[in-house]
């Protein structure tokens, strides 16, 4: 009796560790077949993706290719397995370094070395947003919460890939008048996140940089993770940057945002941030040490500034998205969800975990121009969920094919306008001079070779080629193409020029600057 009793115990255990270990058959059997489907569909040179479950990592792995244009022959020839991605292949994961800071700082905080109410003057006296009231008020949680009153991405043409320093981009922030009230109003803001980031070595006595080393890579066991752009420009298993410009795949240069630090500037891999998920999914322990308490983790959690109202059909289940530090935050098919996405020059990224579920997603991919990278992240998801399957990514491309065709068809007859060498309404040699925006700084026009070009002061990389559409109004072609292709209008008063309304790709900033001719 005592035998058989025991070998019950032992079938039971069995049967519940297979049930435990059972991955949905979209995961098991159908998972490398879509990836490579829907790769080809949005034109993903490379894919990583990494999914845990249960306390497990279950997928860890690379799709494709690092160099979309890799040379094949020649002293510099990469071969195909050199060039394929695998799950230690490093990517830009920008936004998704926010998760990390608004950790770093709520550990700070539960340790007493600063508070998150306490205001940003306290540890910053020079500090300054554009209103002195603002500036007062201002505290550490309203940095890291997107509450400032800035409008999203508000200043990032001065600061993205830029050559100012952390400091000189937090001082730019007196600068910038908010389009929002202060507290009112979501505006995701980068600049917000960098000033939480630089107060870390005032209070601990080590960069931000060196803190998440210390804390969370290290005791992570994340050996393929860094801050640095030096560092992932010369790993052979990093991802170059791609983007579809005009319709047509290109590899770009990899750009440097180590000054976008606390923001931005983490590069990672699959495999390490599967790791950095687990811990998440354990109450903030790894192999069975605590690296950080689970406090500080729902402290990140918690809801601090409603981020957006749903009235999705696609998805129907979602009430609310809220933000939390370096958190969002959204209630999915009667459960809770945390997540973060990433856009960086020729990269876009998301991670994505569900406590209740004890499930969490992470896909990168080496192109900026896709939503892949978050539909893959939802069919996994519903996939666990038992949500009867429907190709995400396919609805997501039907649903933006006909923008992105209506924008393209717009620019190549904005482009063919400009190829008319349309005369302007006084000489070129009028435009040629310096210009000055209160917020960017100096921007210089010159005239080489009969067309007149634009130099900025903080970009010397990123040259603005301008061709006369008619009505004054410039058709500029950025030489970083993350820039795009932009109308430019300008103001002419009794024969001089009085400014230029410059303005890049949305994926940068929303806003026109203007720059006015000194």
């Amino acid at each position: 009796m005592k035998t058989t009793t025991s070998i019950s115990s032992i079938l039971v255990f069995l049967i519940l560790a297979l049930q435990a270990s059972a991955q949905p058959a979209f995961v098991s059997d159908s998972l490398d077949q879509y990836v490579k489907r829907e790769m080809q569909r949005w034109q993903v040179p490379g894919l990583a993706i990494a999914i845990v479950k249960d306390g497990k990592v279950v997928v860890t792995k690379g799709y494709g290719i690092k160099n979309a244009f890799a040379p094949s022959k020649g002293k510099d020839a990469v071969t195909a397995e050199n060039n394929a991605v695998n799950e230690f292949t490093q990517f830009q994961i920008a936004s998704n370094s926010k998760a990390f800071t608004g950790t770093a700082i709520a550990m700070l905080d539960y340790e007493k070395k600063l508070s998150l109410d306490a205001k940003v003057t306290k540890y910053m006296p020079w500090y300054r947003l554009y209103e002195p009231t603002s500036t007062e008020l201002c505290t550490i949680r309203d940095l890291l919460t997107h509450r400032i009153g800035l409008g999203t991405f508000q200043g990032d043409f001065l600061n993205w890939g830029s050559t100012l320093s952390r400091k000189e981009i937090i001082e730019g922030m007196a600068r910038t008048k908010p389009v929002n009230q202060f507290r009112y109003k979501y505006g995701y803001c980068n600049a917000g996140y960098i000033t939480a980031g630089e107060i870390i070595p005032i209070v601990a006595n080590i960069s931000w940089d060196e803190y998440l080393e210390k804390n969370f890579f290290s005791p992570l066991g994340m050996t393929h993770t860094n801050t640095s752009y030096q560092m992932m420009l010369n790993d052979a298993n990093a991802c170059k940057p791609h983007t579809l410009y005009r319709g047509g795949l290109k590899v770009m240069t990899l750009t440097n945002i180590d000054n976008m630090g606390p923001s931005a500037s983490i590069n990672s891999c699959v495999a390490d941030m599967a790791k950095w998920l687990l811990m998440q999914l354990d109450s903030g322990r790894y192999n069975g040490k605590q690296v950080v308490p689970f406090k500080v983790l729902q402290e990140t959690r918690k809801s601090q500034m409603v981020s957006n109202d749903f009235n999705s059909r696609l998805f129907p289940s979602k009430h609310f998205a809220n933000y939390g530090l370096g958190w969002n935050s959204h209630d999915y098919q009667g459960k809770r969800v945390w997540e973060h996405s990433g856009g960086a020059n020729g990269f876009v990224t998301k991670t994505e975990f569900i406590p209740e579920a004890n499930l969490g997603v992470i896909v990168y991919t080496n192109s900026d121009a896709n939503s892949l990278y978050d539909a893959l992240v939802k069919q996994i998801i519903e996939a666990y969920l038992n949500v009867p399957y429907r190709n995400m990514s396919e609805i997501y491309f039907n649903r933006s094919a006909p923008v992105n065709a209506a924008e393209k068809k717009d620019l190549d007859s904005l482009i063919n306008l400009a190829s008319k060498n349309t005369s302007t309404p006084i000489a070129l040699a009028k435009f040629v001079g310096s210009y000055k925006n209160s917020v960017y700084g100096k921007m210089d026009m010159r005239l080489e070779k009969g067309r007149l070009n634009m130099y900025f002061e903080h970009h010397p990389n990123n040259i603005g080629n301008l061709a006369y559409l008619g009505n004054d109004q410039f058709l500029c072609t950025y030489s970083d193409i993350t820039n795009g292709i932009e109308v430019l209008p300008v103001t002419i008063e009794n024969g001089e020029v009085k400014s230029i309304s410059v303005k890049v790709n949305d994926f940068i900033d929303y806003e026109r600057y203007e720059f006015v001719k000194e």
